[in-house]
């Protein structure tokens, strides 16, 4: 998969991520950003499950589950 397609689905799932995951509150931008790391982490711990895919929807799936796991152990760390 493409760099830009990557970033795009990464800012999707941040976008969805923030709106899944009720305590975040860190901004649009801020959102996005960990969109793109939490795609990171999807794949890291998908990875690691030995679960995957090639789709653009497996894609998007593991990069809002990581952007969901980012924004709660942000949401830890602000505690």
């Amino acid at each position: 998969m493409g760099i830009i397609l990557s970033i795009i689905i990464g800012c999707v799932a941040g976008y969805a991520g923030s709106k899944l995951f009720s305590g975040s509150s860190n901004g649009l931008l801020m959102n996005l950003i960990i969109g793109i790391i939490g795609g990171c982490v999807g794949n890291f711990v998908f990875g690691l499950l030995g679960i995957g895919g090639d789709s653009i929807v497996w894609a998007l799936i593991s990069a809002t589950i990581g952007a969901v796991i980012l924004l709660w152990l942000i949401s830890l760390i602000k505690k």
